[in-house]
């Protein structure tokens, strides 16, 4: 039954609304509404006056009398002269209590055999795993994850506010159906390909819900049992985890410091999805004679190439290798980025290039999907790339990684020099091996006991038993100031699991 909050209810309701960077008016209005649309205050029922609300909450009585104006305003107060504010039984119309569900016990029917339903268990497939409150650990090496010193607020606000304006709201707010915000594509293809050394015209460009969803596309509309696919090992793990959903037939290929080696074992596949820049995990980049080789022979062998540029190339020493795709004459390379990646994962854009004919069809099924991603972010996403955002993010980027870099190689040099690091030539990570047959598993169970956070390596690996000594170690969120202390710690575990033995 709802009941009539006194002074201690009201100020336990207002707890339960108080949010960080929230106003005292902001959370009386959700305090206010959460307590309407859950039933705490019926239809009809009068709320307190606003100096006595104000009396009771400890706070001005003007803060008080604008949420109440604000809530009569949008229906869910109605005042009366001289009695005061009362719940608008309007606003409650229709709203029908949830019946009551007996327990599963009670079940009349069986309930189904979901086991020999499933096609699939996602759940039980290899995947990276990061801590859900990695960011209360003091050493993240994590890579990937955003850095709230490094997000451009001020930036993104603005892009976000302009994006509201009434001329801007009435393109984005209709459904888009198939289509993307056309002045997003426009910047992506004038401002971010080119520095690429990719060229495409608008046709040739779909925007998806982050590089991940992007290769489920392709993996949906171009792969079915029997189809050949070519993986990198190690490798991306949730690239090989889609593609095997859609066939057995997964070919691994070990790569080297260049990256993936061309052989002739590469003829017999459909696909090859790939890593050239910047290879997952091990961070090493496929040299311009590599990648010349490995588009003629998917022309040779009519084989089609999976680009996955899903990390910007910020490179620390010299300019940056041109994209496969800038090197692409056949068609043959299907290319997919990230936006969000840099900004901030959570914003969850990425993008495909490829030949206008399958860019039709990767669009048409994103509609059986989702449609299109939200056509308000991607408006606000144009607006930070036309006004010069991105480019100065990805300038302070450049540097705060390079330094994080040099710190995390000094700091690796000093306190785990028995490990073997591949040279970091750009990005937010490094790919370490433990000496002789250490467990990089154990080690970074132990390592988060300490406070510090990696990534074991076993997951980037194919097959039933994967090499065990290997480990990503990143720095991309993490502060500078934190960086030698971390592989202090690091360093005196592994020394201690190397005693032990």
């Amino acid at each position: 039954m709802a009941m009539h909050p006194n002074t201690a209810m009201w100020k336990q309701l207002l707890q339960h609304s108080a949010r960080e960077n929230m106003s005292l008016q902001g959370q009386i209005r959700e305090m206010l509404v959460g307590a309407i649309l859950g039933g705490q205050l019926p239809a009809g029922v009068p709320i307190p006056s606003s100096r006595e609300m104000a009396e009771q909450l400890g706070v001005a009585r003007n803060t008080v009398v604008l949420a109440y104006q604000q809530l009569a305003d949008e229906g869910y107060l109605v005042s009366r002269q001289r009695s005061g504010h009362f719940v608008n039984a309007e606003m409650l119309a229709g709203r029908l209590a949830a019946p009551a569900r007996a327990p599963l016990t009670e079940l009349v029917g069986a309930p189904p055999d979901w086991e020999r339903r499933y096609r699939l268990r996602p759940s039980q497939q290899r995947s990276i795993v990061k801590p859900a409150d990695w960011q209360k650990y003091p050493y993240p090496f994590l890579y990937g994850q955003f850095d709230a010193a490094l997000f451009p607020t001020a930036d993104w606000r603005e892009c976000c506010i302009k994006a509201l304006s009434v001329l801007d709201i009435r393109e984005w707010a209709p459904d888009q159906i198939a289509r993307d915000d056309e002045s997003l594509v426009q910047q992506i293809r004038t401002r971010v390909l080119p520095r690429r050394g990719v060229w495409a015209s608008a046709d040739e460009i779909v925007i998806t819900v982050g590089a991940q969803h992007a290769l489920y596309l392709v993996a949906d509309l171009l792969m079915r049992e029997g189809t050949r696919v070519g993986i990198e090992d190690p490798g991306y793990p949730d690239a090989r985890n889609i593609f095997a959903s859609r066939t057995t037939q997964l070919l691994s290929f070990p790569v080297d410091r260049e990256g993936l080696p061309v052989t002739d074992a590469l003829r017999k596949l459909d696909f090859l999805y790939a890593t050239p820049s910047h290879q997952c995990p091990t961070t090493v980049t496929m040299p311009l004679e590599r990648r010349e080789a490995l588009l003629k022979m998917a022309d040779e062998a009519d084989f089609v190439i999976i680009e996955d540029d899903y990390e910007s190339e910020n490179r620390f020493d010299g300019e940056p290798t041109p994209a496969l795709k800038s090197l692409d004459r056949s068609n043959r390379v299907i290319y997919v980025g990230s936006l969000s990646k840099t900004l901030a994962p959570g914003l969850r854009i990425g993008y495909i290039v490829g030949p206008a004919e399958l860019i039709t069809e990767l669009r048409a099924l994103r509609r059986l999907m989702l449609r299109h991603p939200p056509a308000y972010i991607q408006r606000a996403f144009a607006l930070f790339l036309s006004l010069g955002h991105y480019d100065s993010l990805l300038r302070r980027l450049a540097a705060t990684q390079r330094e994080r870099a040099t710190l995390v190689l000094d700091a690796m040099a000093r306190h785990l020099p028995q490990c073997d690091v591949v040279p970091v030539s750009g990005g937010g990570s490094c790919w370490v091996k433990l000496p002789g047959t250490l467990d990089a598993t154990q080690l970074t169970q132990r390592a988060q006991e300490h406070g510090v956070l990696i990534e074991p390596g076993e997951v980037f690996f194919d097959g039933q038993a994967p090499p065990r000594q290997f480990f990503r170690l990143g720095y991309s969120s993490i502060a500078a100031a934190a960086i030698e202390p971390g592989i202090a710690v690091l360093g005196e575990l592994v020394r201690g699991f190397e005693h032990s033995r």
